[in-house]
């Protein structure tokens, strides 16, 4: 299974401004050329003092274009030509002056004049200064390029250059391709709202130990970042899992199966898919101990144990029940007629089956799953869980775009 990158053929701008995140433009404009964008860089005067633009000519094998008045340009006018040319235009790093200028409306150089003069899509990835980024007024000119449907992507909070510490630092270049993704893409998903839960729970005993199990999220957090990528409006209810989180997904970290569920129906509001991802605790300790149960005074093996709730059959049964409910079925045995029983019973639209019968699958890279659909059966083919993610997730988009 072969997976094409939304970017593949694109024409990408990319503006860089003078800042000493300048050095992240060029594993940005790699990372695009990786997915098969063609990108042209765009720089202004400032940011040739951080990064020679042979450097970035080298890896484009374009020539890059600072002035406005450029007479190897059409009608030496380039801001007119890299307009018509752009699908999207994202400036990286994207300093406070550059930011400043592009909320009031300057045409001061190439870059500023160029974002003017075209309609395409656009996106800024801030650099700064943690103080100048907190600004009230970088702040202001940030949400007029918001209400004007400008995408914002970062910046990440960590140590500066100047040795602050705070929010400022430009996003790393894997994640903002990974958000130009989704942002370029007006995909199947667009305007949709796209829940899901993933990873385990933890459910404790004692200080000391909890109820667990062996799911790792990695299938979860995959059906997050496609349907991300289709153009979903993405929260993640996440079970306790080492696992980035997929750009342009909104997190929400939870221990417990109550936990989840108080997450769950606070975020239901007018979602369109639900997808229960998650390997939830069948059951809770009926009483948490306070101090570390003993094992020398039979403590251990007197533990009562009560049932969690079934979030995925609140979901199904909830008056804002989504337009979609699917759930998993991660079987042992008899995989298809179990995953048929849990579609019925639990009322859900679809059921994602497969079989952990050796354990093997758990934490692992790869899958194979199967998609029912009331009598259907889609066996998928086996691939990455990000591969199989994406399958899934197209053919859950064709088959909201049926129910509404």
């Amino acid at each position: 299974m072969t997976r094409t990158s939304w970017l593949q053929n694109k024409h990408i701008v990319l503006g860089v401004s003078g800042g000493i995140a300048c050095y992240k433009a060029c594993e940005l404009t790699r990372e695009l050329g990786r997915r098969g964008a063609l990108v042209q860089i765009v720089m202004t005067e400032a940011a040739t003092a951080f990064v020679s633009p042979l450097t970035f000519q080298a890896l484009t094998s374009r020539e890059v274009r600072i002035s406005v008045l450029d007479a190897k340009a059409e009608a030496g006018m380039s801001h007119i030509e890299l307009a018509r040319w752009a699908d999207l235009i994202i400036i990286a790093p994207c300093t406070a002056n550059t930011l400043a200028q592009l909320a009031s409306g300057q045409a001061s150089d190439l870059l500023t004049t160029l974002w003017i003069a075209s309609d395409c899509e656009k996106a800024i990835a801030p650099a700064m200064n943690q103080q100048m980024w907190k600004n009230i007024q970088t702040q202001e000119n940030l949400t007029h390029l918001v209400d004007r449907g400008v995408a914002v992507i970062g910046p990440n909070s960590g140590l500066q250059a100047c040795g602050d510490i705070g929010s400022g630092r430009m996003t790393e270049p894997t994640e903002v391709v990974n958000t130009l993704e989704s942002q370029l893409t007006r995909g199947p998903l667009a305007h949709r709202k796209v829940l899901i839960t993933a990873g385990p729970t933890h459910e404790p005993i004692d200080p000391v130990r909890y109820l667990a199990n062996r799911s790792s999220g990695k299938m979860g957090f995959a059906l997050a970042d496609a349907a991300s990528r289709l153009g979903g409006s993405v929260t993640l209810i996440s079970g306790p899992a080492q696992l980035e989180t997929p750009a342009g997904v909104a997190r929400i970290d939870v221990e417990t199966a109550r936990e989840m569920l108080i997450a769950v129906e606070s975020s239901l509001g007018d979602t369109d898919i639900f997808i229960g991802a998650a390997a939830v605790c069948d059951v809770r300790p009926a009483k948490f101990s306070t101090s570390k149960l003993k094992k020398s005074i039979n403590k251990l093996s007197t533990i009562e144990f009560t049932e969690n709730e079934d979030i995925i059959k609140v979901v199904a049964n909830s008056r804002q029940r989504p337009t979609l409910v699917i759930g998993f079925a991660a079987e042992t045995d008899s995989v298809l007629e179990k995953a048929k029983e849990k579609l019925v019973s639990k009322s859900l639209d679809a059921v994602i089956a497969n079989c952990v019968a050796n354990g093997d699958i758990f934490g692992q890279d790869n899958t194979q799953v199967t998609l029912i659909q009331n009598d259907m059966e889609n066996p998928l083919p086996p691939g990455t869980k990000a591969e199989v993610a994406m399958e899934i997730m197209t053919l859950i988009s064709e088959f909201l775009s049926k129910r509404i």
